[in-house]
């Protein structure tokens, strides 16, 4: 192990500025998911007509299939039909893709507990269907929802390395390219990349447990 070079300031260098490509892919797919999953996720709560069924397969089909397919898919299929995707706007396309149909059922799972009393009351008090979910069960749900969001864009951030496959110029990518130029480099680059991992990863699960202890 030659930890010295390893952490030469141009191995650094390359390194963090995969880190920092790893936290701008995983902040952009948490805001797309989140959008795309939030509306997906009503609408399958509304239960509108047409609609909601085909979504509900677009989910299913989403979430029963590998992120690193979804990958691929769109970065060497959706070229054929002409759509042409870097390896950025690929692995942020996927990751939207494949999390927004998680957070979708995270969504309607949420707005699915509230308590039938309650929206009952509010429609015989005179609030309208739509009152009703804007006021009464989605402020309530959002608080239920918070800790299984954080925990799902944890995982969202994880999953930005399996874009390693699409080369996108990433943590992991740069850790394996810096790794490779000497053996001995390989423990030192993959344990400072963990650290980075487990650093954002714990500080994110940190706010999940204080925010899921106040809404407890």
């Amino acid at each position: 192990m030659d930890f010295a070079n390893a952490f030469s300031s141009d191995n650094l260098r390359f390194i963090f500025e995969g880190f920092f490509m790893t936290l701008k892919v995983a902040f952009l797919s948490i805001v797309y998911s989140f959008l795309l999953g939030s509306v997906v996720g009503i609408i399958r709560y509304m239960k509108v007509p047409v609609l909601s069924p085909i979504l509900g397969v677009l989910v299913e089909v989403l979430r029963n299939l590998p992120l690193l397919l979804i990958m691929f898919f769109a970065r060497f299929a959706l070229p054929d039909i002409g759509i042409q995707l870097g390896p950025v706007y690929a692995a942020i396309v996927a990751l939207t893709l494949f999390e927004g149909a998680m957070i979708s059922e995270i969504v309607r799972s949420g707005l699915q507990s509230i308590d039938k009393g309650q929206i009952e009351a509010a429609r015989s008090s005179g609030l309208g269907y739509m009152r009703t979910l804007w006021h009464i069960v989605l402020p309530q749900g959002l608080r239920r929802m918070v800790p299984p969001l954080v925990s799902q864009f944890i995982s969202l951030l994880k999953d930005t390395s399996l874009a390693v496959v699409i080369s996108l110029p990433e943590l992991m990518n740069q850790s394996k390219i810096v790794s490779g130029q000497n053996q001995n480099y390989v423990i030192p680059i993959l344990l400072l990349a963990a650290i980075l991992y487990f650093t954002v990863n714990y500080a994110l699960s940190l706010v999940a447990k204080r925010l899921e202890t106040k809404i407890v």
